[in-house]
């Protein structure tokens, strides 16, 4: 260890740990990307067992498409459209996430439902970017917001949309 810690630090050492550092912080952030997906899928799949396609690229009004985590019973002619994102930090990241629902928002039917689950964190570092997103609500653009709090609210109003839709 004392070999070690006396060791002269050559220039490749500090591009490895550069490397591993960035390479680290963005795998564990895809991870809560995905980790808040999985959750999402969970409860989707518990709704609608197999009738969905999972991130996929929709096709809405006019032909648009846009990406999104779920397409309910289909990419094809969604009824519901479910983006969910998990962020554990800041940044330009959590601003795209705004690009994302426009995207969203344009595409889709104005019948269809588009419900946006997030994991919550780190919003209050961000609240001018989770006002818009409050506000879309608000305007009707998107039918709900949830966290992981409200998987059972999550859960009855898919429940809802599923007969509401005849899905």
């Amino acid at each position: 260890m004392a070999e070690q810690a006396n060791r002269v630090p050559k220039w490749n050492d500090t591009l490895i740990e550069r490397l591993r550092s960035g390479r680290g912080s963005a795998i564990s952030g895809q991870k809560r990307g995905r980790g808040v997906e999985d959750f999402v899928e969970t409860v989707v799949t518990k709704v609608f067992g197999n009738d969905y396609d999972c991130r996929c690229t929709f096709t809405g009004q006019r032909n648009m498409t846009a990406k999104c985590d779920f397409a309910i019973p289909s990419k094809g002619a969604p009824r519901i459209v479910i983006e969910s994102k998990g962020y554990g930090a800041t940044g330009s990241k959590m601003t795209d996430i705004i690009g994302d629902i426009e995207k969203i928002i344009e595409a889709k039917r104005p019948d269809t439902a588009f419900l946006f689950f997030t994991d919550g964190m780190t919003w209050n570092q961000r609240k001018s970017d989770f006002r818009r997103i409050v506000e879309y609500q608000n305007n009707g653009d998107i039918t709900r917001i949830y966290t992981k709090s409200m998987s059972d609210q999550f859960e009855a109003d898919l429940i809802q949309l599923k007969h509401e839709h005849g899905l």
